[in-house]
């Protein structure tokens, strides 16, 4: 039987990354989209509560703009309206400056690195394309990997679960209020970027242990950040809070 010691070394540490907003800035092109498809179905609903909502998966926020009585035969509809015209930006997507440093610095500090997205499948391999940084990544999910969409916490089960991780050895990083409350419902401390145009006092207000501008105040200080925190609890050091 192994002692306590050999298995807290075996116990795998990691970070989930939330991709939109986070690793790639994409959201007010998905804002654009949806203000698109709201019209092409007869909503006229303002932009700014759109992106307010970005973070939110499909069916949720849809439900969030238009409200419970809306004509929910509707909803597959406008969802798969805005996947088609998200798809048209995505030749003019970028990662963030130091996105793919971000994900290698976490790798090779010994954390598990796992994409934690609802977007849909063919979404998550053009930014994995663009944030250029696979030989980190563990794993990543998409829409099909959860029943519920955030702020529901079942994708971020299911990238604890594609990564082997426990919640109390993981950290999200995530750029939305509805992030930081996916990951409140497991347990899993945020680290927050404000970089997908929510504020730092929202992130924090929402639960966010951490707020950075962008990724590039993040790794400038990351030793002393929570993801450095992580690895090093991972090797025996002291824990994240």
């Amino acid at each position: 039987m192994a002692d306590d010691t050999s298995t807290a070394a075996d116990t795998r540490h990691g970070v989930l990354f939330d991709v939109d907003g986070t690793l790639l800035d994409s959201n007010y092109q998905h804002t654009m989209a949806w203000w698109q498809a709201f019209r092409r179905f007869g909503h006229d609903v303002p932009l700014a509560e759109i992106h307010r909502a970005i973070g939110m998966g499909g069916d949720k926020l849809v439900e969030h703009l238009l409200g419970e009585d809306r004509d929910a035969g509707q909803d597959a509809e406008l969802d798969a309206t805005h996947g088609a015209l998200f798809s048209s930006y995505w030749p003019g997507l970028r990662a963030f400056a130091g996105a793919g440093d971000l994900v290698r610095r976490c790798a090779d500090d010994g954390l598990t690195v796992v994409l934690a997205s609802s977007s849909s499948q063919q979404d998550v391999e053009v930014s994995r394309r663009i944030i250029d940084a696979d030989d980190a990544i563990s794993a990543a999910t998409s829409s099909t990997d959860a029943e519920n969409s955030k702020p529901s916490p079942d994708i971020l089960q299911a990238a604890l679960d594609a990564g082997g991780l426990d919640a109390a050895n993981t950290v999200f990083v995530g750029d939305s209020v509805w992030d930081v409350e996916a990951a409140n419902a497991l347990g899993i401390p945020t680290v927050g970027l404000a970089s997908g145009g929510t504020s730092e006092a929202e992130l924090r207000e929402a639960g966010a242990v951490a707020v950075y501008k962008d990724i590039s105040a993040l790794l400038d200080a990351f030793e002393e950040g929570p993801l450095h925190r992580l690895a090093a609890s991972s090797a025996g050091g002291p824990g994240v809070v």
